[in-house]
């Protein structure tokens, strides 16, 4: 049974996909990158079954390998996100720059755990690897953005009430 969110790709996506992996020569090697710009084509911020088997076979890869490259970068999701994926750091670096602290308040005000997201769909948690932002951890990464020095409720509520 197909997921609502994994419905058969319209012509319109097609193209937009065919539009990136053309801007990438059709290049398998650049997996990676057209992976972030095809997510960035879908609200939920992820790669649907069927876009990860139409772009599997327009590169003449096997859609396993597509997969594993899903499940190894904390940036790309095979799975449906909110539309404001928050990702905190969990690196030693950022740990003893409070990003602990960052995370048990997110926690708190939204009501959710990692790997959840709010009951209106606006934001999801997520536990991830180093983002390159130690010099100014706290921070989150939204979107591919990095909100730094979130050191106090009043800038992470703030944050939250940024994002419509």
């Amino acid at each position: 049974m197909i997921s609502p969110h994994e419905q058969p790709l319209t012509a319109e996506l097609q193209a937009k996909i065919d539009l990136v992996l053309e801007s990438h020569d059709y290049d398998p090697t650049q997996i990676v990158g057209i992976l972030l710009e095809v997510q960035d084509l879908e609200p939920l911020h992820y790669v649907p079954q069927p876009v990860a088997y139409y772009i599997a076979q327009k590169l003449s890869m096997r859609v396993t390998n597509i997969y594993d490259i899903l499940c190894f970068y904390d940036q790309l999701s095979d799975q449906p996100r909110a539309r404001y994926p928050i990702q905190v750091c969990s690196s030693i670096a950022c740990r003893v720059n409070a990003s602990e602290q960052l995370a048990d308040t997110l926690k708190r005000l939204l009501g959710i755990d990692y790997g959840e997201t709010t009951y209106d769909g606006r934001f999801t948690l997520e536990r991830i690897t180093c983002f390159g932002a130690c010099d100014r951890a706290p921070a989150v990464r939204i979107n591919g953005h990095v909100y730094d020095h979130l050191d106090s409720e009043e800038k992470i509520r703030a944050l939250l009430e940024s994002l419509d």
